[in-house]
């Protein structure tokens, strides 16, 4: 092989490597939440029968009696392009399924908590998916009971829980240990990372599953078998590059 040849080669070796994420920056911080007093989530929404508790400034989440599935709305609305991180933990290894979702908005614009939508008490999926809100979301620790030891992160689009990719494997299924998230939606590119390892990207061209979701409200998601434990929530504008 020529020299040059393999200069060429070696750089397309290298293209991979220059990911979408490089050009991503951090902007301002438009959300800052420590969740780890009572305090600090009085004006969360919690819908589904689960049960909140604080220890070691971690707040533990999880449905007493495995009572059913719950998710956990932080109030704010986000803008369409932001970078969220957060911290997660396994109390409960035997089951569970944790799912973040975002850009959630009512499907004409309103607010997921308008007076107008359909109300949500008792953590039934289809709610989220098939009901009166667009979102995205992603399954990142998947060993449900009615699937167990999946592993593998999905990203779905609803509403119609369209599933438009299986990533790589999210948070191990028998991992108590810490884990550092990092969700990046940025027009239609969508990114999760997990201890810096890429477990999606997808990019949502607006037009297969309907147009491109944008400025919405996020929220965490438990199976009803599951007690995770969160804290370190924080979300950043995207830096625009000029």
């Amino acid at each position: 092989m020529r020299r040059i040849d393999k200069i060429y080669f070696f750089l397309l070796l290298l293209v991979p490597l220059n990911n979408y994420s490089q050009d991503v920056n951090k902007g301002n911080l438009i959300y800052n939440n420590s969740l780890s007093t009572k305090e600090s989530i009085k004006d969360w929404v919690l819908e589904g029968p689960a049960k909140i508790e604080f220890q070691n400034n971690w707040l533990n989440l999880y449905s007493p009696n495995e009572e059913g599935h719950h998710v956990f709305w932080c109030p704010k609305d986000f803008p369409g392009n932001f970078i969220a991180e957060w911290e997660a933990q396994n109390q409960a290894i035997d089951a569970g399924l944790c799912i973040i979702f975002f850009c959630a908005k009512g499907l004409k614009g309103e607010s997921i908590f308008d007076s107008s939508m359909p109300k949500r008490i008792s953590g039934i999926f289809t709610d989220y998916t098939k009901g009166a809100m667009n979102d995205y979301h992603i399954s990142y620790y998947a060993n449900g009971r009615d699937n167990p030891n999946r592993e593998t992160a999905n990203l779905r689009k609803n509403k119609g829980f369209n599933l438009v990719q299986t990533g790589e494997i999210g948070i191990p299924v028998q991992s108590t240990a810490i884990h550092k998230m990092k969700l990046v939606k940025s027009g239609g590119k969508i990114l999760l990372y997990i201890d810096d390892k890429k477990v999606i990207d997808w990019t949502d061209d607006g037009v297969k599953y309907g147009k491109i979701l944008e400025e919405g409200k996020i929220g965490f998601r438990q199976m009803q078998w599951t007690h995770f434990a969160y804290r370190n929530f924080k979300v950043w504008e995207i830096l625009e590059n000029k």
